[in-house]
């Protein structure tokens, strides 16, 4: 017949007062020690999670190599694992740039990314936990700003487009030095001066004004072209009545 397996802790801890009964209390101390030991964290494996990499930490030091996603072995007391996200994130930045004309533009891109999983250990190394505000937030910034700069503020509306492969193309650049991948960005937003948006809408209403002048005198010349038309016609009436007459 099977014997019942314990449930629970308080079970174990009975069913090794049990077996132990001749050996006195050393079987509950060594018990007591193996579980104090694994609540500590000092057991030799750690499991890291969907998404996770783990980078190994020996006495302070940070070894060389990644444990991947599940069970893995470590020294107990001597080895600690720190996990670090792998996955995808969204990092959202704010800078305000000159523009190729001199404009003040107040951007904000937002930028997916992940970090190199086999590289994480060099990240935490070198970088640490806030990689977002040593390297993410100052890169961004650059990087708007030097683009910016390429472009008047009305190209800026009109090439938005190509603005935003260039901004992606040198942030790509300048996060894979520090081993982060750029997955996608995009510029949430474009924001000018009072000044110039007024000086946008009157440009705008100037060329409304030009186009429907324009309109009016092509109008004008096609009616004359039609009442010159019709004057000939109807002189050529009369000159062939007065020839029959």
């Amino acid at each position: 017949m099977d014997k019942k397996q314990p449930q629970n802790l308080q079970e174990v801890i009975d069913m090794v007062k049990g077996v132990g009964g001749g050996f006195g209390k050393l079987p509950i101390i060594l018990a007591g020690v193996l579980i104090l030991v694994l609540l500590m964290g000092g057991g030799p494996f750690t499991i890291v999670g969907p998404g996770q990499r783990g980078v190994l930490v020996r006495l302070g030091a940070v070894q060389k190599g990644v444990f991947p996603e599940g069970l893995n072995f470590k020294m107990p007391f001597i080895d600690s694992v720190t996990k670090i996200n792998v996955q995808v994130q969204k990092n959202v930045a704010k800078a305000d740039a000159a523009s190729k004309d001199l404009q003040i533009v107040s951007t904000t891109i937002a930028t997916n990314y992940h970090l190199v999983p086999e590289a994480v250990d060099e990240v935490y190394q070198k970088i640490g936990a806030a990689f977002e505000d040593k390297v993410i937030q100052p890169a961004v910034q650059e990087v708007i700003k030097a683009v910016t700069a390429k472009y008047t503020a009305e190209e800026l509306i009109a090439k938005r487009g190509e603005v935003k492969s260039a901004i992606r193309t040198e942030l790509t650049d300048r996060l894979a030095i520090f081993n982060i991948k750029v997955v996608e960005l995009s510029i949430a937003d474009f924001n000018f001066s009072e000044a110039f948006n007024t000086a946008i809408e009157s440009k705008q209403i100037a060329e409304q004004h030009v186009a429907r002048a324009k309109n009016d005198l092509e109008r004008i010349r096609v009616e004359n072209e039609q009442k010159i038309s019709q004057a000939k016609a109807e002189a050529e009436g009369l000159k062939i009545q007065r020839q029959e007459i």
